[in-house]
């Protein structure tokens, strides 16, 4: 294993937030992926297509809603990629699939070519949540892990956001120019970077994993750290080897691993059912009732513009406090915000039916509090979450299965939401996401343990009930 770039000063951080930012650039390339449909949405449907033919709401509703469901499949797909073949390996093939998806539509302006880009989008969505956040956490020191965690959320935002932007400025072909060339220029930059250490001893590489670790802590060779790490990294999975080979069952059989499931499991449906899937979809609308109090008319590309510098600011605040405020209070100030603003806005709804009128500066106040609160808890936290509370055995299978039951609610969100909307009535869609964020900051206060900066065995022990320290404490008397 050859690394080109030099190394930093000794202990400094430079190699690993090098490293950690090449694998978030095929997030940011996911985050062009769904940033797209925006701008163009308006161009494949207008009498300008390039498709020369306006593409129906059918189509381009299939193409939205595509990736979630091939998302679903494809996370145990790149989870046993990574698994079985590398990190590396699986980052270089999303990366690979990224270029793919652009090359498609920049090679045929059918329909059918544009669905099977959409499937590929899927695919890196599936990598996005399950490879690039196992692969940070792998190569990352305690002290920045949740840092640079943060990133999967910041990296896809500003993907999102140049999405739009350029959507704007640049010509179709442009466009698509620029998407591809993201990928293969990570591609060839990502080939001189290291293994994941973690990978390297599972597969009994040692004096790889020592080197992979040398360059990414910008350590001497001998350097007690390097050693301490190594042997963590041994005495982890060491640990993990008595257990059984089919991983979730074990880890729903598995007292205390089960426990540790049912935190990311509801940290993950958390994510998606805080409202911010639908409250984009319903942006439109929002931004035209206020339209009419504050005179302000924006383009329904301007209007994912302010709604993506929105979701980047709150991605970067979430990586610059979270090292610093912890996990938990981050997690649970932004739920509940982010739950008062969804029955605020459900209240306008309510109010609207009874034509009493309110401001309409208010739901534009309340979508933007959503969408800040989501970039900088529930979207970046809960993947972090569940990286810290599992081991190297089951982390890619526990990111692959959450992330499939999540991006299924998605899905069915995304194809169903408005219809529910109607026979509900939206206010109660809407009341119905307040509750699910207040009840979950609730339960990340009585129940979700800190993970900043702690080793595993810390965070098992927190788990444990009462009366399972107390029999633990028992029993080391007894053996003393």
């Amino acid at each position: 294993m050859k690394i080109f770039f030099p190394k930093f000063r000794d202990g400094s951080h430079s190699n690993q937030i090098l490293c950690a930012f090449l694998i978030s650039m095929p997030i940011f390339s996911y985050g062009n992926c769904i940033g797209w449909m925006s701008p163009m949405t308006l161009l494949l449907q207008s009498k300008d297509s390039p498709t020369n033919v306006p593409l129906t709401d059918v189509e381009i509703s299939w193409m939205a809603a595509l990736p979630y469901f091939v998302c679903v499949p494809s996370t145990y797909v790149v989870a046993e990629l990574g698994d079985k073949l590398g990190r590396k390996f699986a980052l270089l093939f999303m990366s690979t699939v990224s270029a793919v998806i652009w090359i498609l539509k920049l090679s045929s302006l059918n329909i059918w070519v544009f669905i099977a880009a959409r499937i590929l989008v899927g695919v890196v969505m599936a990598g996005s949540c399950v490879t690039c956040p196992t692969y940070i956490k792998e190569i990352s020191e305690d002290s920045i892990r949740g840092s640079l965690g943060c990133w999967g959320a910041l990296f896809f935002t500003t993907g999102s956001l140049f999405a739009y932007i350029i959507g704007d400025i640049l010509s179709y072909q442009a466009i698509l120019l620029v998407f591809v060339v993201v990928p293969v220029l990570n591609f060839v930059l990502f080939l001189l970077m290291p293994e994941s250490p973690s990978y390297l001893i599972k597969q009994g590489k040692d004096e790889e994993a020592e080197k992979a670790l040398i360059w990414l802590r910008c350590r001497q060779k001998f350097h007690i750290t390097i050693q301490q790490e190594l042997d963590f990294i041994k005495k982890e999975q060491r640990n993990d080897e008595p257990k059984g080979t089919f991983l979730l069952k074990t880890i729903l059989t598995d007292k205390i691993l089960f426990r540790a499931f049912q935190i990311a499991l509801i940290a993950a449906l958390a994510r998606e059912l805080c409202g911010a899937v639908p409250v984009l979809n319903f942006a439109a609308d929002i931004f035209r009732l206020a339209s009419g109090v504050t005179g302000l008319m924006l383009s329904p590309n301007q209007q994912a513009m302010v709604l993506g510098t929105v979701q980047l600011c709150g991605a970067t605040m979430a990586s610059g406090v979270i090292e610093r405020s912890g996990r938990r209070p981050l997690l649970i100030i932004t739920c509940l915000f982010s739950g008062l603003s969804m029955c605020i806005l459900a209240t306008w709804f309510l109010l609207n039916e009874f034509d009493l009128s309110p401001p309409g500066w208010i739901p534009v106040v309340t979508l933007c509090i959503c969408i800040f609160c989501d970039a900088s808890g529930l979207m970046p936290i809960s993947v972090v979450i569940a990286g810290e509370t599992f081991s190297y055995k089951y982390r890619g299978t526990v990111l692959a299965t959450t992330m499939a039951i999540s991006s299924s609610s998605d899905f069915f969100q995304l194809l169903f939401f408005k219809s529910a909307a109607k026979s509900i009535g939206v206010y109660s869609a809407f009341y119905f996401f307040g509750a699910m964020c207040l009840a979950t900051s609730l339960y990340v206060f009585l129940v979700v343990p800190e993970t900043k900066n702690r080793k595993l065995e810390e965070i098992y022990h927190d788990l444990l009930t009462k009366k399972e320290k107390k029999d633990i404490e028992n029993h080391l008397n007894d053996a003393n």
